[in-house]
């Protein structure tokens, strides 16, 4: 009994030494694991701070190392204070990488996009594309028809020659269209003379052959006391009766039946306008102008002249109307000046009428007389009268060619004294001018666009309607 207490003290020391060995022991192990591991993850800390902060100063301008640094040092402190130390050590670190210290690559794809979006937006301002959507604001041009580009390919010259339908020379016909480009010729008794259907056609054709445009060829075949083809037995047997005689016969139809034949006839020949219908109303015999009207009132005539305007219109065969704004009882204009003194509401309600039933039919062309017009304008003829002109375009809303009477005739010779009358007669507002005298004419016109007394534009607007009125008529295609 007495032995067992000190065996089992012994047992009981030996036991506390075997435990405090084991005990130092587990503990000097764990130690140097701790530093190791310490020591591992501090190197390899060091190395991705020290790999990032290259990076980093290779991307971001600026960059301090001693920031750096620091990091690292307290990256250091916190690994070997415990484990938890560590993991919030590292969820520090990866809560900082978005900053662009550890992820440069990601941080400088933004700041490409940045750099491109900046650049995007800078573009519009230096590019060419943003300069042409700005033109869109800008009025664009508005294109030309072809009836303005047939026009505006002309010479002034040519311009100017288109505004002549002159009096068909004696001599040297092709030769003067070649020079001067009259717009169209008038032929009269002279030009059939002696002539046969065939040589005419050959005559015409070589004027057209001339010609840069193609011209009006026109004749004042009214019938009655006005004929110039059928005056010649070599064209028809016997002239035209006049309208009145055919209206008093066989009426409207007979009148249609008149016009289709006339209309065959020039046609044939290469005639491509008759000056006419007359639509001044007269019904008394004692008045210069009844023996070539209807001889009835302006409304009885007005019916007539639709008629006739419109078989003109479907033969093709242009149509002028004369001699506004009506004739009435007033002297002849041939020989000397007249002078009309009724008052506006007479024309109105008569001699307008022929006139506005014409137009509405489709006549091209209407030719004004040389009578002064009081009640319009009591200082100018009518073929000089802007006045004149303003009440047939405006009040009875004629659109085509407007022509003046021959220019060569007395009461215009006589009212200006032996002056030239064409420039007055474009600057009124004359399409076209008929004269005997065109290449005087013609010069004096042309000096006047170049010396700035009649504009370019002003001629050029009457070219249009001229070129207009020939295309309407089939002589020229665009």
């Amino acid at each position: 009994m007495n032995f067992s207490m000190p065996v089992k003290k012994a047992v009981s020391l030996l036991l506390t030494a075997v435990l405090i060995m084991t005990l130092f022991g587990g503990c000097g192990k764990p130690a140097l694991k701790a530093d190791n591991s310490t020591s591992s993850v501090s190197e390899e800390t060091v190395g991705t701070t020290s790999d990032d902060e290259k990076e980093n100063e290779s991307v971001s301008d600026g960059s301090n190392p001693s920031e750096s640094t620091d990091a690292e040092s307290d990256s250091k402190s916190e690994i070997k204070t415990d484990d938890k130390t560590e993991s919030k050590t590292d969820k520090t670190e990866a809560s900082q990488k978005p900053t662009g210290t550890t992820k440069p690559k990601s941080t400088e794809k933004p700041t490409q996009n940045t750099s491109t979006a900046e650049n995007t937006t800078k573009k519009p301002t230096t590019t060419a594309k943003p300069t042409q959507a700005e033109k869109p604001t800008e009025k664009p041009k508005p294109q030309k028809s072809k009836l303005e580009a047939y026009v505006d390919s002309m010479t002034l010259e040519q311009m100017v020659g288109q505004m002549f339908f002159a009096r068909c020379p004696s001599s040297r016909v092709v030769s003067q269209i070649k020079q001067y480009q009259p717009g169209g010729y008038i032929l009269f008794a002279r030009d059939f003379n002696g002539q046969t259907p065939d040589s005419v056609r050959k005559n015409i054709k070589s004027y057209q052959n001339a010609s840069k445009t193609p011209m009006l060829i026109g004749v004042d075949e009214e019938g009655g006391t006005v004929v110039r083809v059928s005056k010649y037995p070599a064209f028809r047997a016997y002239p035209f009766l006049s309208p009145a005689d055919i209206y008093n016969k066989s009426g409207i139809n007979g009148l249609v039946s008149d016009t289709a034949e006339k209309d065959r006839l020039l046609k044939s020949l290469g005639i491509n306008v008759n000056l006419g219908p007359v639509c001044d109303v007269s019904q008394n015999p004692s008045d210069y102008i009844y023996k070539r009207t209807l001889g009835k009132s302006g409304k009885e005539t007005a019916t007539a002249i639709s008629a006739m305007v419109s078989q003109m219109k479907k033969d093709r065969m242009g149509a002028v109307l004369k001699h506004f704004p009506g004739y009435g009882s007033n002297v002849d204009t041939h020989t000397g000046i007249a002078v009309d003194k009724r008052n506006i509401d007479s024309f109105r309600q008569n001699d307008f009428l022929p006139f506005v039933a014409g137009i509405k039919a489709g006549a091209g062309g209407v030719m004004i007389n040389h009578n002064i017009i009081n009640c319009l304008d009591s200082k100018h003829p009518a073929s000089l009268s802007s006045a004149v002109v303003k009440t047939l375009r405006n009040e009875l809303g004629f659109k085509g060619v407007i022509m003046t009477d021959d220019l060569s005739m007395s009461a215009i010779t006589k009212y200006t004294d032996g002056k030239n009358a064409a420039v007055s007669a474009v600057i009124a507002g004359s399409d076209m001018l008929i004269s005997s005298d065109f290449v005087n004419q013609y010069n004096a016109v042309l000096s006047a666009v170049k010396n700035g007394t009649i504009s370019k534009s002003r001629i050029r607007q009457s070219v249009m309607r001229i070129v207009q009125w020939k295309i309407n008529l089939g002589l020229i295609s665009l």
